[in-house]
């Protein structure tokens, strides 16, 4: 699809999000658009139902089918499987980082953190759908820094059931600090404290 396309669109299909991740769903993408969803099995989301923003504010509501074989099953924990909270936390992450790229910021996406965070229930192998409902509550545009960032809360619900409670995740995207020649050695090859 077109990039105006792209940014005018309000919801995106397992298809669509796939073909981010890989880079191939905007074909007139600008130079400075290199954020990527996580390829699988690190992809936390099947489908993004909604997504709309009014000024800095916006709304994000999407889903992941829970699977019998979902890799972590496998191993957290033998004889007692449960999705890590942490892969929750990833998910609302990744959906702002896409809301980033969704409004036109350029760049790499970062987490950048989160305020507080609650679990007080699980997911587990014969659960059917993961929903995760963001109010995002500002997004910005650093021009003179080349970034943008995106300030949201969030609830995860599975099987309609409220099991997480996130307050003030964090995203940034940047640019200039892409690792396109991996595994090659090069100047963005190393991680470490990134500039303020």
């Amino acid at each position: 699809m077109k990039y105006d396309e792209f940014k005018s669109r309000d919801h995106f299909d397992q298809s669509e999000l796939l073909a981010f991740a890989y880079g191939r769903l905007v074909e007139d993408a600008p130079s400075g658009l290199k954020a990527r969803l996580p390829t699988p099995p690190m992809l936390m989301v099947d489908r993004v139902l909604e997504i709309s923003a009014r000024g800095a504010r916006g709304t994000i509501v999407a889903e992941r089918d829970v699977n019998l074989d979902d890799w972590f099953f496998q191993c957290h924990f033998q004889g007692d499987p449960v999705q890590p909270g942490c892969l929750g936390l990833d998910g609302v992450w990744q959906l702002l980082g896409f809301y980033c790229n969704w409004r036109g910021g350029l760049g790499s996406g970062r987490a950048l953190g989160c305020g507080e965070v609650e679990f007080f229930g699980q997911i587990r192998p014969h659960d059917a759908v993961i929903r995760y409902e963001i109010k995002v509550k500002r997004y910005t545009e650093l021009q003179n820094a080349g970034a943008s960032m995106v300030i949201g809360d969030a609830r995860l619900l599975v099987d309609d059931d409220e099991i997480y409670t996130i307050s003030g995740a964090r995203v940034g995207l940047f640019r200039d600090i892409d690792y396109p020649d991996y595994p090659l050695p090069s100047a963005n090859s190393r991680g470490g404290r990134m500039e303020r």
